[in-house]
Protein backbone atom coordinates (compact mmCIF):
# COMPACT_ATOMS: atom_id res chain seq x y z
CA UNK A 1 0.00 0.00 0.00
CA UNK A 2 2.79 2.45 0.70
CA UNK A 3 4.47 1.68 -2.77
CA UNK A 4 1.34 2.05 -4.17
CA UNK A 5 0.92 5.67 -2.62
CA UNK A 6 4.44 6.86 -3.49
CA UNK A 7 3.88 5.41 -7.13
CA UNK A 8 0.27 7.56 -6.99
CA UNK A 9 1.99 10.80 -5.90
CA UNK A 10 4.68 10.81 -8.43
CA UNK A 11 2.55 10.28 -11.50
CA UNK A 12 0.17 13.17 -9.55
CA UNK A 13 3.43 15.47 -9.72
CA UNK A 14 4.45 14.75 -12.73
CA UNK A 15 1.37 15.84 -14.57
CA UNK A 16 0.96 18.55 -12.56
CA UNK A 17 4.57 19.98 -13.61
CA UNK A 18 4.39 23.27 -15.05
CA UNK A 19 5.57 23.41 -19.26
CA UNK A 20 7.33 26.84 -20.36
CA UNK A 21 7.78 28.73 -23.81
CA UNK A 22 8.39 32.00 -24.85
CA UNK A 23 5.76 34.90 -24.81
CA UNK A 24 4.37 36.56 -28.14
CA UNK A 25 2.01 38.75 -28.16
CA UNK A 26 0.65 41.62 -30.60
CA UNK A 27 1.81 45.55 -31.38
CA UNK A 28 1.12 47.53 -34.45
CA UNK A 29 4.48 49.60 -33.73
CA UNK A 30 7.11 46.68 -33.22
CA UNK A 31 9.39 46.14 -36.19
CA UNK A 32 10.32 43.08 -34.60
CA UNK A 33 9.18 40.30 -37.20
CA UNK A 34 8.50 36.36 -36.49
CA UNK A 35 7.76 33.96 -38.99
CA UNK A 36 4.89 31.39 -38.41
CA UNK A 37 6.98 29.31 -41.81
CA UNK A 38 3.66 29.50 -43.58
CA UNK A 39 4.42 31.23 -47.35
CA UNK A 40 1.78 32.34 -49.47
CA UNK A 41 -1.23 32.39 -47.10
CA UNK A 42 -2.88 36.55 -46.73
CA UNK A 43 -1.32 38.33 -44.24
CA UNK A 44 -3.18 40.85 -41.68
CA UNK A 45 -4.21 43.23 -44.28
CA UNK A 46 -5.53 41.11 -46.82
CA UNK A 47 -2.26 40.68 -48.78
CA UNK A 48 -0.37 37.96 -49.90
CA UNK A 49 3.06 36.69 -48.64
CA UNK A 50 3.69 35.63 -45.36
CA UNK A 51 1.75 35.58 -42.29
CA UNK A 52 3.77 38.17 -40.00
CA UNK A 53 3.29 38.69 -35.79
CA UNK A 54 4.58 41.63 -34.07
CA UNK A 55 6.40 41.15 -30.89
CA UNK A 56 7.38 43.24 -28.10
CA UNK A 57 10.38 41.91 -25.96
CA UNK A 58 9.76 42.66 -21.81
CA UNK A 59 12.08 45.13 -20.60
CA UNK A 60 15.19 43.15 -18.98
CA UNK A 61 14.32 44.66 -15.53
CA UNK A 62 10.92 42.64 -15.57
CA UNK A 63 11.81 39.31 -16.52
CA UNK A 64 11.49 37.21 -13.56
CA UNK A 65 14.45 34.26 -12.69
CA UNK A 66 13.16 31.04 -14.74
CA UNK A 67 11.98 28.57 -12.24
CA UNK A 68 14.03 25.26 -12.69
CA UNK A 69 12.45 21.79 -11.81
CA UNK A 70 13.65 19.42 -9.24
CA UNK A 71 14.85 16.58 -11.51
CA UNK A 72 13.73 17.54 -14.51
CA UNK A 73 9.87 16.81 -13.87
CA UNK A 74 9.02 17.72 -10.02
CA UNK A 75 6.81 20.93 -9.82
CA UNK A 76 8.94 24.36 -8.69
CA UNK A 77 6.61 27.78 -7.86
CA UNK A 78 7.63 30.94 -6.05
CA UNK A 79 4.94 32.23 -4.83
CA UNK A 80 3.96 31.61 -0.63
CA UNK A 81 1.05 29.20 -1.54
CA UNK A 82 3.11 26.85 -3.89
CA UNK A 83 5.69 26.27 -1.67
CA UNK A 84 3.62 25.88 1.34
CA UNK A 85 2.14 22.77 -1.28
CA UNK A 86 6.05 21.44 -1.71
CA UNK A 87 6.84 21.83 1.82
CA UNK A 88 3.50 19.37 2.35
CA UNK A 89 4.47 16.86 -0.72
CA UNK A 90 8.62 16.82 0.70
CA UNK A 91 7.78 16.55 4.43
CA UNK A 92 5.11 13.70 3.68
CA UNK A 93 8.14 11.89 1.55
CA UNK A 94 10.41 12.50 4.36
CA UNK A 95 8.19 11.33 6.84
CA UNK A 96 7.80 8.17 4.56
CA UNK A 97 11.26 7.84 4.61
CA UNK A 98 11.25 7.53 8.18
CA UNK A 99 8.44 5.19 8.53
CA UNK A 100 10.50 2.80 6.43
CA UNK A 101 13.59 3.15 8.43
CA UNK A 102 11.89 2.59 11.57
CA UNK A 103 10.09 -0.73 10.35
CA UNK A 104 13.33 -1.73 8.84
CA UNK A 105 14.93 -1.15 12.15
CA UNK A 106 12.38 -3.10 14.04
CA UNK A 107 12.75 -5.69 11.64
CA UNK A 108 16.13 -5.92 12.17
CA UNK A 109 15.66 -6.30 15.90
CA UNK A 110 13.93 -9.30 15.79
CA UNK A 111 16.61 -11.30 13.93
CA UNK A 112 20.06 -9.62 16.01
CA UNK A 113 18.22 -8.31 19.30
CA UNK A 114 18.18 -5.24 21.21
CA UNK A 115 22.62 -5.03 21.90
CA UNK A 116 23.83 -4.01 18.74
CA UNK A 117 20.50 -2.96 16.53
CA UNK A 118 19.28 -1.04 19.87
CA UNK A 119 22.69 0.39 20.08
CA UNK A 120 23.95 1.01 16.90
CA UNK A 121 20.96 1.01 13.75
CA UNK A 122 18.30 2.41 16.21
CA UNK A 123 19.51 5.46 17.38
CA UNK A 124 21.57 6.32 14.42
CA UNK A 125 19.22 5.50 11.77
CA UNK A 126 16.41 7.25 13.82
CA UNK A 127 18.60 10.63 13.20
CA UNK A 128 19.07 9.78 9.68
CA UNK A 129 16.48 12.01 8.11
CA UNK A 130 17.54 14.84 10.06
CA UNK A 131 21.32 14.49 9.26
CA UNK A 132 20.60 14.08 5.67
CA UNK A 133 18.66 17.40 5.57
CA UNK A 134 21.30 19.33 8.50
CA UNK A 135 23.92 17.79 5.64
CA UNK A 136 22.77 19.26 2.79
CA UNK A 137 21.38 22.49 4.19
CA UNK A 138 25.13 22.82 4.80
CA UNK A 139 26.48 21.95 0.94
CA UNK A 140 24.28 23.92 -1.35
CA UNK A 141 26.55 26.58 -3.73
CA UNK A 142 29.25 28.32 -2.54
CA UNK A 143 29.92 29.12 0.69
CA UNK A 144 27.91 32.34 0.85
CA UNK A 145 25.02 30.19 -0.17
CA UNK A 146 25.86 27.97 2.26
CA UNK A 147 26.05 30.13 5.39
CA UNK A 148 22.61 31.69 4.44
CA UNK A 149 21.03 28.26 4.10
CA UNK A 150 22.64 26.82 7.15
CA UNK A 151 20.35 28.22 9.53
CA UNK A 152 17.72 25.58 8.14
CA UNK A 153 19.63 22.81 9.36
CA UNK A 154 20.26 24.40 12.82
CA UNK A 155 16.57 25.31 12.86
CA UNK A 156 15.97 21.83 12.23
CA UNK A 157 18.06 20.23 14.88
CA UNK A 158 16.78 23.07 17.62
CA UNK A 159 13.19 22.36 16.29
CA UNK A 160 13.98 18.44 16.51
CA UNK A 161 15.63 18.56 20.03
CA UNK A 162 12.34 20.72 21.39
CA UNK A 163 9.21 19.03 20.21
CA UNK A 164 10.81 16.04 21.55
CA UNK A 165 11.09 16.86 24.95
CA UNK A 166 7.94 19.16 24.77
CA UNK A 167 4.89 18.39 22.63
CA UNK A 168 6.01 15.11 22.53
CA UNK A 169 6.76 14.69 26.08
CA UNK A 170 3.82 16.21 27.84
CA UNK A 171 1.31 14.06 25.09
CA UNK A 172 3.06 10.52 26.31
CA UNK A 173 2.48 11.63 29.65
CA UNK A 174 -0.44 12.31 29.44
CA UNK A 175 -1.82 9.45 26.95
CA UNK A 176 -0.10 7.00 29.29
CA UNK A 177 -0.71 8.19 33.00
CA UNK A 178 -2.07 6.05 35.51
CA UNK A 179 -2.91 5.88 39.40
CA UNK A 180 -0.12 6.70 41.30
CA UNK A 181 0.02 4.45 44.60
CA UNK A 182 2.98 5.26 46.87
CA UNK A 183 4.31 7.43 44.52
CA UNK A 184 4.46 4.22 41.77
CA UNK A 185 2.13 4.09 39.05
CA UNK A 186 -0.25 0.99 38.53
CA UNK A 187 -0.29 -0.66 35.45
CA UNK A 188 -3.29 -0.38 33.74
CA UNK A 189 -5.88 1.53 36.50
CA UNK A 190 -6.62 4.78 35.17
CA UNK A 191 -9.48 5.68 37.89
CA UNK A 192 -8.12 9.18 38.66
CA UNK A 193 -9.26 10.88 35.42
CA UNK A 194 -6.66 14.29 35.26
CA UNK A 195 -5.75 14.56 38.91
CA UNK A 196 -2.56 16.53 38.91
CA UNK A 197 -1.11 14.48 41.67
CA UNK A 198 -2.22 11.23 42.16
CA UNK A 199 -2.22 10.35 38.77
CA UNK A 200 0.85 10.20 36.52
CA UNK A 201 3.55 7.25 34.87
CA UNK A 202 6.57 5.63 36.07
CA UNK A 203 9.40 4.58 34.39
CA UNK A 204 12.37 2.39 35.14
CA UNK A 205 16.09 3.44 36.68
CA UNK A 206 17.60 3.22 32.90
CA UNK A 207 15.10 6.03 31.77
CA UNK A 208 16.89 7.84 34.54
CA UNK A 209 20.31 6.95 33.15
CA UNK A 210 19.29 7.74 29.76
CA UNK A 211 17.76 11.37 30.82
CA UNK A 212 21.74 11.85 31.91
CA UNK A 213 23.06 11.17 29.74
CA UNK A 214 20.85 13.75 27.24
CA UNK A 215 21.62 16.35 29.99
CA UNK A 216 25.80 15.45 29.13
CA UNK A 217 25.52 15.37 25.56
CA UNK A 218 24.81 18.71 25.29
CA UNK A 219 28.95 19.68 26.17
CA UNK A 220 29.82 20.00 22.63
CA UNK A 221 27.52 22.87 22.37
CA UNK A 222 29.01 24.84 25.35
CA UNK A 223 32.52 24.18 23.72
CA UNK A 224 31.64 25.63 20.38
CA UNK A 225 29.77 28.26 22.18
CA UNK A 226 32.92 29.59 24.20
CA UNK A 227 34.20 31.74 21.94
CA UNK A 228 31.24 34.13 21.84
CA UNK A 229 30.44 33.65 25.58
CA UNK A 230 33.73 35.27 26.21
CA UNK A 231 33.23 37.97 23.45
CA UNK A 232 36.26 36.86 21.75
CA UNK A 233 36.31 36.65 17.74
CA UNK A 234 39.65 34.41 17.38
CA UNK A 235 39.17 30.80 18.12
CA UNK A 236 35.94 30.18 16.77
CA UNK A 237 36.82 27.47 14.24
CA UNK A 238 39.30 26.22 16.67
CA UNK A 239 36.24 25.56 19.13
CA UNK A 240 34.29 24.68 16.12
CA UNK A 241 37.23 21.63 15.65
CA UNK A 242 37.03 20.66 19.68
CA UNK A 243 33.77 20.34 19.44
CA UNK A 244 33.34 18.20 16.43
CA UNK A 245 36.28 16.07 17.62
CA UNK A 246 34.00 15.43 21.32
CA UNK A 247 30.88 15.03 19.72
CA UNK A 248 32.70 11.91 17.65
CA UNK A 249 33.58 10.23 20.69
CA UNK A 250 30.60 10.93 22.74
CA UNK A 251 28.78 9.30 20.13
CA UNK A 252 31.02 6.29 19.78
CA UNK A 253 30.73 6.18 23.39
CA UNK A 254 27.35 6.26 23.38
CA UNK A 255 26.71 3.57 21.03
CA UNK A 256 29.29 0.99 22.81
CA UNK A 257 27.28 1.75 26.22
CA UNK A 258 24.12 0.73 24.55
CA UNK A 259 25.83 -2.38 23.13
CA UNK A 260 26.42 -3.33 25.90
CA UNK A 261 23.56 -2.22 28.19
CA UNK A 262 21.49 -5.55 27.93
CA UNK A 263 23.96 -7.02 29.27
CA UNK A 264 24.56 -4.95 32.20
CA UNK A 265 20.77 -4.48 32.80
CA UNK A 266 20.34 -8.46 33.34
CA UNK A 267 23.25 -8.44 35.56
CA UNK A 268 21.41 -5.52 38.04
CA UNK A 269 18.35 -7.62 37.33
CA UNK A 270 19.72 -10.73 38.57
CA UNK A 271 21.18 -9.17 41.38
CA UNK A 272 17.62 -7.24 42.41
CA UNK A 273 16.46 -10.95 42.06
CA UNK A 274 18.43 -12.08 44.71
CA UNK A 275 18.25 -9.10 46.86
CA UNK A 276 14.49 -10.25 46.90
CA UNK A 277 14.85 -14.03 47.89
CA UNK A 278 17.37 -12.56 50.71
CA UNK A 279 14.27 -10.45 52.17
CA UNK A 280 11.73 -13.17 51.50
CA UNK A 281 14.14 -15.73 53.49
CA UNK A 282 14.54 -13.01 56.27
CA UNK A 283 10.90 -12.23 56.46
CA UNK A 284 10.31 -16.22 56.39
CA UNK A 285 12.87 -16.53 59.17
CA UNK A 286 11.45 -14.34 61.35
CA UNK A 287 8.28 -15.57 61.13
CA UNK A 288 9.47 -19.30 62.45
CA UNK A 289 12.19 -17.64 64.69
CA UNK A 290 11.63 -18.76 68.47
CA UNK A 291 12.78 -15.37 69.17
CA UNK A 292 14.07 -12.31 67.66
CA UNK A 293 16.70 -11.66 65.21
CA UNK A 294 18.01 -8.65 66.86
CA UNK A 295 19.16 -8.48 70.67
CA UNK A 296 18.01 -5.57 72.83
CA UNK A 297 21.10 -3.55 71.88
CA UNK A 298 20.25 -3.88 67.62
CA UNK A 299 22.57 -6.77 66.94
CA UNK A 300 21.96 -10.20 65.10
CA UNK A 301 20.89 -12.49 67.71
CA UNK A 302 23.53 -15.85 67.03
CA UNK A 303 21.31 -17.94 69.61
CA UNK A 304 18.31 -17.42 67.82
CA UNK A 305 19.74 -18.00 64.16
CA UNK A 306 21.88 -21.35 65.56
CA UNK A 307 17.89 -22.69 66.42
CA UNK A 308 16.91 -21.31 62.75
CA UNK A 309 19.41 -23.79 61.19
CA UNK A 310 18.46 -26.40 63.31
CA UNK A 311 15.15 -26.22 62.07
CA UNK A 312 16.28 -26.45 58.40
CA UNK A 313 18.64 -29.02 58.80
CA UNK A 314 16.24 -31.79 57.89
CA UNK A 315 18.40 -34.94 58.14
CA UNK A 316 20.42 -33.39 61.15
CA UNK A 317 23.95 -33.68 59.90
CA UNK A 318 25.00 -30.21 60.53
CA UNK A 319 25.10 -29.35 57.04
CA UNK A 320 22.34 -27.78 54.38
CA UNK A 321 23.02 -29.31 51.33
CA UNK A 322 21.74 -27.51 47.89
CA UNK A 323 18.36 -29.37 47.99
CA UNK A 324 17.72 -28.42 51.56
CA UNK A 325 18.27 -24.89 50.41
CA UNK A 326 15.79 -25.01 47.32
CA UNK A 327 13.04 -26.81 49.86
CA UNK A 328 13.53 -23.14 51.54
CA UNK A 329 12.99 -21.39 48.90
CA UNK A 330 10.26 -23.20 47.42
CA UNK A 331 8.54 -23.43 50.50
CA UNK A 332 8.56 -19.23 50.52
CA UNK A 333 5.79 -17.93 48.69
CA UNK A 334 7.60 -15.56 45.81
CA UNK A 335 4.47 -14.23 44.27
CA UNK A 336 5.86 -11.27 43.48
CA UNK A 337 8.38 -12.08 41.07
CA UNK A 338 9.59 -15.09 38.77
CA UNK A 339 13.18 -16.51 39.09
CA UNK A 340 14.77 -20.06 38.51
CA UNK A 341 14.73 -21.83 41.62
CA UNK A 342 18.18 -23.39 40.89
CA UNK A 343 19.90 -20.24 39.98
CA UNK A 344 18.90 -18.87 43.48
CA UNK A 345 20.55 -22.11 45.30
CA UNK A 346 23.58 -21.44 43.71
CA UNK A 347 24.24 -17.50 44.30
CA UNK A 348 23.34 -18.25 48.22
CA UNK A 349 25.88 -20.65 48.28
CA UNK A 350 28.17 -18.53 46.75
CA UNK A 351 27.27 -16.44 50.02
CA UNK A 352 27.20 -18.41 52.31
CA UNK A 353 29.99 -21.63 51.44
CA UNK A 354 33.17 -20.09 52.06
CA UNK A 355 34.33 -23.45 52.26
CA UNK A 356 33.39 -24.13 48.65
CA UNK A 357 32.19 -27.92 49.52
CA UNK A 358 28.73 -27.05 48.21
CA UNK A 359 26.94 -27.00 51.52
CA UNK A 360 26.61 -24.83 54.55
CA UNK A 361 27.58 -25.25 57.93
CA UNK A 362 26.45 -23.70 60.93
CA UNK A 363 28.86 -21.59 61.40
CA UNK A 364 28.46 -19.99 57.70
CA UNK A 365 24.98 -19.85 57.68
CA UNK A 366 25.23 -18.09 61.13
CA UNK A 367 28.11 -15.54 59.60
CA UNK A 368 25.80 -15.26 56.13
CA UNK A 369 22.74 -14.56 58.13
CA UNK A 370 24.23 -12.10 60.32
CA UNK A 371 26.00 -10.47 57.06
CA UNK A 372 21.94 -10.11 55.87
CA UNK A 373 20.46 -8.73 58.70
CA UNK A 374 23.04 -5.87 59.03
CA UNK A 375 21.83 -5.10 55.23
CA UNK A 376 18.73 -5.06 55.63
CA UNK A 377 18.77 -2.63 58.76
CA UNK A 378 21.13 -0.52 56.01
CA UNK A 379 22.36 2.54 58.09
CA UNK A 380 19.39 2.74 60.70
CA UNK A 381 20.64 3.25 64.19
CA UNK A 382 20.88 0.50 66.63
CA UNK A 383 19.59 0.81 70.15
CA UNK A 384 17.29 -0.50 73.16
CA UNK A 385 14.28 -0.71 70.86
CA UNK A 386 16.07 -2.35 67.62
CA UNK A 387 15.10 -5.57 68.73
CA UNK A 388 11.24 -5.24 68.86
CA UNK A 389 11.21 -3.20 65.90
CA UNK A 390 13.03 -5.89 63.87
CA UNK A 391 9.93 -6.48 61.26
CA UNK A 392 10.01 -3.00 60.56
CA UNK A 393 13.28 -3.12 59.62
CA UNK A 394 12.48 -5.82 57.70
CA UNK A 395 9.32 -4.71 56.44
CA UNK A 396 11.46 -1.56 54.69
CA UNK A 397 14.03 -3.25 53.27
CA UNK A 398 11.42 -5.80 51.34
CA UNK A 399 9.56 -2.84 50.33
CA UNK A 400 12.55 -0.75 49.42
CA UNK A 401 13.77 -4.05 47.54
CA UNK A 402 10.69 -4.47 45.79
CA UNK A 403 10.75 -1.40 44.28
CA UNK A 404 14.18 -1.35 43.09
CA UNK A 405 13.41 -4.26 41.50
CA UNK A 406 10.44 -2.66 39.75
CA UNK A 407 12.51 0.53 38.59
CA UNK A 408 15.06 -1.78 37.13
CA UNK A 409 12.11 -2.98 34.45
CA UNK A 410 11.88 -6.63 34.59
CA UNK A 411 9.32 -7.94 32.04
CA UNK A 412 6.83 -9.46 33.88
CA UNK A 413 4.42 -12.32 32.65
CA UNK A 414 6.03 -12.87 29.61
CA UNK A 415 5.11 -9.72 27.89
CA UNK A 416 8.53 -10.05 25.62
CA UNK A 417 6.40 -10.82 22.45
CA UNK A 418 3.70 -8.46 23.22
CA UNK A 419 6.27 -5.46 23.43
CA UNK A 420 8.07 -6.39 20.24
CA UNK A 421 11.68 -7.52 21.41
CA UNK A 422 12.29 -10.63 20.88
CA UNK A 423 10.55 -14.12 20.32
CA UNK A 424 11.14 -16.54 17.46
CA UNK A 425 11.30 -15.72 14.13
CA UNK A 426 9.32 -17.24 11.35
CA UNK A 427 11.76 -17.19 8.00
CA UNK A 428 14.69 -15.00 9.65
CA UNK A 429 16.42 -15.01 6.13
CA UNK A 430 13.02 -13.40 4.52
CA UNK A 431 12.57 -10.94 7.40
CA UNK A 432 16.30 -9.81 6.77
CA UNK A 433 15.51 -9.17 3.41
CA UNK A 434 12.97 -7.41 4.28
CA UNK A 435 14.65 -4.94 6.63
CA UNK A 436 17.56 -4.32 4.58
CA UNK A 437 14.86 -3.69 1.55
CA UNK A 438 13.03 -1.12 3.90
CA UNK A 439 16.16 0.64 5.10
CA UNK A 440 17.31 1.15 1.75
CA UNK A 441 14.05 2.22 0.59
CA UNK A 442 14.20 5.08 3.59
CA UNK A 443 17.43 5.89 2.97
CA UNK A 444 17.21 6.53 -0.76
CA UNK A 445 13.94 8.48 -0.08
CA UNK A 446 15.52 10.96 2.65
CA UNK A 447 18.67 10.88 0.36
CA UNK A 448 16.72 12.33 -2.85
CA UNK A 449 14.55 14.45 -0.92
CA UNK A 450 16.67 16.12 1.50
CA UNK A 451 18.18 19.06 -0.93
CA UNK A 452 14.67 19.97 -2.47
CA UNK A 453 12.87 20.56 0.82
CA UNK A 454 15.66 22.67 2.37
CA UNK A 455 15.64 24.70 -0.98
CA UNK A 456 11.58 24.88 -0.39
CA UNK A 457 11.62 25.98 2.68
CA UNK A 458 14.12 28.86 1.96
CA UNK A 459 11.85 29.87 -1.46
CA UNK A 460 8.95 30.23 1.45
CA UNK A 461 11.38 32.31 3.33
CA UNK A 462 11.74 34.57 0.71
CA UNK A 463 8.24 34.75 -0.86
CA UNK A 464 6.86 35.47 2.91
CA UNK A 465 9.32 37.36 4.84
CA UNK A 466 9.39 34.59 7.87
CA UNK A 467 13.18 33.67 8.55
CA UNK A 468 13.97 30.28 7.40
CA UNK A 469 15.31 29.31 10.94
CA UNK A 470 11.68 29.69 11.98
CA UNK A 471 9.95 27.44 8.93
CA UNK A 472 12.80 24.92 9.79
CA UNK A 473 11.92 24.99 13.42
CA UNK A 474 8.28 24.23 13.69
CA UNK A 475 7.55 22.40 9.81
CA UNK A 476 10.33 20.06 9.34
CA UNK A 477 10.39 18.11 12.67
CA UNK A 478 7.15 17.29 12.20
CA UNK A 479 8.04 15.19 9.07
CA UNK A 480 11.31 13.82 10.29
CA UNK A 481 9.90 12.70 13.59
CA UNK A 482 6.96 12.12 13.35
CA UNK A 483 7.19 8.13 13.07
CA UNK A 484 9.19 8.31 16.42
CA UNK A 485 6.56 10.44 18.05
CA UNK A 486 3.81 7.83 16.85
CA UNK A 487 5.66 5.03 18.22
CA UNK A 488 6.18 6.52 21.29
CA UNK A 489 2.46 7.99 22.22
CA UNK A 490 1.10 4.03 21.31
CA UNK A 491 3.95 2.60 23.64
CA UNK A 492 2.69 5.76 26.42
CA UNK A 493 -0.95 4.30 25.46
CA UNK A 494 -0.58 1.19 27.11
CA UNK A 495 -0.29 2.49 30.11
CA UNK A 496 2.30 0.01 31.79
CA UNK A 497 5.50 1.23 33.62
CA UNK A 498 7.62 -1.06 31.01
CA UNK A 499 6.24 0.36 27.80
CA UNK A 500 6.28 4.09 29.83
CA UNK A 501 10.37 3.49 30.26
CA UNK A 502 10.83 2.22 26.80
CA UNK A 503 8.66 6.00 25.59
CA UNK A 504 10.82 8.22 27.33
CA UNK A 505 13.99 6.24 26.93
CA UNK A 506 13.62 6.43 23.22
CA UNK A 507 12.62 10.35 23.83
CA UNK A 508 15.92 10.79 25.36
CA UNK A 509 17.44 8.28 23.10
CA UNK A 510 16.27 10.56 20.10
CA UNK A 511 17.14 13.71 21.71
CA UNK A 512 21.14 12.31 22.29
CA UNK A 513 21.72 11.26 19.04
CA UNK A 514 20.45 14.90 17.89
CA UNK A 515 22.94 16.11 20.14
CA UNK A 516 25.49 14.25 19.31
CA UNK A 517 25.61 12.36 15.53
CA UNK A 518 23.02 15.82 14.09
CA UNK A 519 25.72 18.04 15.67
CA UNK A 520 28.78 16.44 14.46
CA UNK A 521 27.50 16.34 10.77
CA UNK A 522 26.86 20.17 11.50
CA UNK A 523 29.92 20.52 13.05
CA UNK A 524 31.65 19.19 10.43
CA UNK A 525 30.15 20.98 7.14
CA UNK A 526 30.92 24.36 9.49
CA UNK A 527 34.40 23.24 9.59
CA UNK A 528 35.40 21.63 6.51
CA UNK A 529 33.47 24.46 4.40
CA UNK A 530 35.02 27.46 6.66
CA UNK A 531 31.45 29.15 7.72
CA UNK A 532 30.54 30.88 10.55
CA UNK A 533 29.06 29.62 13.96
CA UNK A 534 26.83 32.32 15.06
CA UNK A 535 23.60 30.67 16.50
CA UNK A 536 23.93 31.85 19.90
CA UNK A 537 20.22 31.87 20.88
CA UNK A 538 19.75 28.36 19.40
CA UNK A 539 22.14 26.73 21.43
CA UNK A 540 20.70 28.52 24.72
CA UNK A 541 17.01 27.35 24.07
CA UNK A 542 18.87 23.42 23.20
CA UNK A 543 20.66 24.34 26.97
CA UNK A 544 17.75 25.52 28.76
CA UNK A 545 15.00 22.22 27.01
CA UNK A 546 17.95 19.50 27.38
CA UNK A 547 18.93 20.72 30.93
CA UNK A 548 14.95 21.38 32.10
CA UNK A 549 13.97 18.12 31.46
CA UNK A 550 17.18 16.14 31.75
CA UNK A 551 17.49 17.45 35.50
CA UNK A 552 14.44 16.38 36.06
CA UNK A 553 14.13 13.26 34.45
CA UNK A 554 17.83 11.83 35.85
CA UNK A 555 16.52 12.22 39.60
CA UNK A 556 12.90 10.84 39.61
CA UNK A 557 11.18 8.04 38.06
CA UNK A 558 7.31 9.23 38.33
CA UNK A 559 6.22 11.99 36.57
CA UNK A 560 2.60 13.16 38.37
CA UNK A 561 0.70 14.37 35.23
CA UNK A 562 1.25 18.33 36.38
CA UNK A 563 4.47 17.62 35.52
CA UNK A 564 3.21 17.86 31.40
CA UNK A 565 2.48 21.59 31.69
CA UNK A 566 5.96 22.14 32.26
CA UNK A 567 6.98 20.16 29.00
CA UNK A 568 3.89 21.87 27.19
CA UNK A 569 4.94 25.66 28.32
CA UNK A 570 8.71 25.08 27.19
CA UNK A 571 8.16 24.91 23.64
CA UNK A 572 6.69 28.59 23.02
CA UNK A 573 8.76 29.88 25.45
CA UNK A 574 11.64 28.26 23.23
CA UNK A 575 10.31 29.81 20.12
CA UNK A 576 9.98 32.92 21.70
CA UNK A 577 13.17 33.01 23.31
CA UNK A 578 14.92 33.15 19.93
CA UNK A 579 12.37 35.22 18.34
CA UNK A 580 13.63 38.16 21.37
CA UNK A 581 17.02 37.41 21.32
CA UNK A 582 18.04 37.39 17.71
CA UNK A 583 15.77 39.99 16.56
CA UNK A 584 15.22 42.37 19.65
CA UNK A 585 18.88 42.37 21.00
CA UNK A 586 20.61 41.18 17.91
CA UNK A 587 22.02 37.88 19.40
CA UNK A 588 24.49 35.85 16.32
Amino acid sequence: MRFRSLISLLFLLFFTSSAYARFVSLHPSSTSLISDGIDGGSNLDGGSGSVIKTVVSAPAEEKEEACEQTYGFMPCTKTALGNVFLILVYGFLMFTAATYLSAGSELLLEILGPGIVGGLFLPMLGALPDAMLIMVSGLSGDAATAQSQVSVGMGLLAGSTVMLLTVIWGTCTVVGKCDLRDSIAVNNQDTKGFHLKDSGVTVDIWTSYAARIMAISVIPFVIVQLPQMLGSTSGRQLSVLVALILSVLMLISYCVYQVFQPWIQRRRLAFAKHKHVISGILKHLKQHALGRLLDDEGQPDEHVIRRLFETIDANKDGHLSAAELKALIIGISFEEIDFDKDDAVGKLLQDFDKTLDEQVDEEEFVRGIKHWLIQAMGGAPSGPDAGPRTMKFLDNFHVQTKREHALLGDNENGENDEEGEGGEVADPKWVTIKAALLLLLGAAIAAAFADPLVDTVNNFSAATGIPSFFISFIALPLATNSSEAVSAIIFASRKKIRTASLTFSEICGGVTMNNILCLSVFLAIVYLRGLTWNFSSEVLVILIVCLVMGGFASFRTTYPLWTCFIAYLLYPFSLGLVYILDYWFGWS
